[in-house]
């Protein structure tokens, strides 16, 4: 993402600070740093290489709060001795075979890329941009550490959630803290909070709705917009992921000048025997075709880049679920991924963060 060979315009150019001792250590030139979070990726689809994943992912206790004395002999004495292969198989139908990498690795890397791109073009080399995962590789701690070897005294940290949880934004947040806690010169450091409601976000949404139903050949009679479920605990607990997902969706509903009736909020990827966040995605897609509903689109405004959850969950499980119940016509729109617009705001937001840094 960066070059650290470039000799700083304010120091020597052997490293040296401009007004140091001559036995002063090198110094990198200070820059700020940019990294843009996501959620995590197995680093294969083998048994162990998904045990490994899944055991970070699912230990987390911003994702399952429950007590370890109850939950830690079910995850590793049932759980993951099953779901492994399991979760295998889903990554194998959607894995990025010619890079052998997950897609959301992919499009995560490729939006670090346009971003660095981005900055390069209007800050020179002032900025340096990365990317990192919360679970599996590259680890948040790897890439804070490397951004600061690299001269970052300041970093922007962007969970890539639009709506905040705990179990998202917050677990990202706690991770990159912990990271800072190892560090004996810590850079400081902004996090990026919730974008559910900035209007370059629901324009980019919008405009993908609008690309997809342009050039589609039966026109859907609903979009489903589709978020990642938490449990419904949660929302009592005072979590504002809920209320921010159907603020989203009202949104994207009033940009597009349409009519209540022409979308609908549902939650996906329920795990666990508690009640979760309703309507359940792979309920509601049944219902509605079961109503009458026969052409339908979907997407996930929740997800910055396309993964296992769109790509194999939406795209064929809640698809057969659809289908099953009479639909006909079942289009997916994909999440913003790379496309321009979504670069554009991821831009937009973290210069707003950056006041004063650049």
């Amino acid at each position: 993402m960066f070059d650290q060979s470039k000799p700083d315009m304010h120091q020597p150019g052997d490293g040296r600070l401009a007004h140091a001792e001559s036995d002063h250590p090198p110094v990198p030139r200070a820059r700020v740093g940019v990294i843009i979070s996501n959620l995590g990726t197995p680093d294969a689809t083998d048994y162990w290489s998904m045990r490994r994943y899944l055991n970070e992912f699912l230990s987390d206790r911003r994702v399952i709060d429950y007590s370890p004395w109850l939950w830690q002999p079910l995850l590793q004495g049932i759980i993951l001795t099953k779901r492994p292969f399991s979760s295998g198989n889903a990554y194998k139908g959607i894995w990025n075979n010619e890079l052998n990498e997950s897609p959301l690795l992919t499009t995560t890397r490729s939006q670090a890329e346009k971003l660095a791109e981005a900055m390069a073009a209007k800050y020179g080399d002032d900025v340096i941009v990365d990317f990192a995962m919360r679970y599996g590789n590259p680890s948040t701690e790897s890439v804070i550490k490397r951004v600061k070897a690299a001269g970052a005294e300041r970093i922007v940290f962007f969970p890539l959630y639009p709506q905040y949880s705990a179990a998202t934004t917050g677990t990202a947040n706690d991770q990159a803290f912990r990271a800072l806690m190892k560090m004996n010169w810590q850079p400081y450091i902004r996090t990026v909070p919730a974008y559910y409601e900035h209007p370059l976000y629901i324009e980019a949404l919008a405009q993908s709705v609008e690309k997809a139903y342009a050039a589609a050949e039966t026109k859907p009679d609903i979009l489903v917009t589709s978020y990642h479920g938490v449990p419904k605990r949660y929302l009592m607990e005072g979590d504002p992921y809920h209320c921010q997902c159907q603020k989203t969706t009202r949104l994207l509903r009033e940009r597009l000048g349409w009519d209540k009736t022409e979308i609908v909020t549902t939650f996906q990827s329920k795990f666990g025997p508690e009640e979760w966040l309703q309507p359940y995605t792979v309920e509601e897609v049944a219902r509605l075709a079961e109503s009458g509903k026969k052409s339908i689109a979907i997407m996930a405004p929740a997800f910055s880049s396309d993964c296992v959850e769109t790509l194999e969950e939406i795209d064929e499980e809640i698809k057969e679920s659809f289908e099953e119940a009479g639909g006909e016509h079942f289009l997916y729109i994909d999440c913003l991924n790379d496309a321009p617009a979504h670069i554009d705001m991821m831009m937009a937001v973290i210069e707003n963060e950056a006041q004063g840094w650049l």
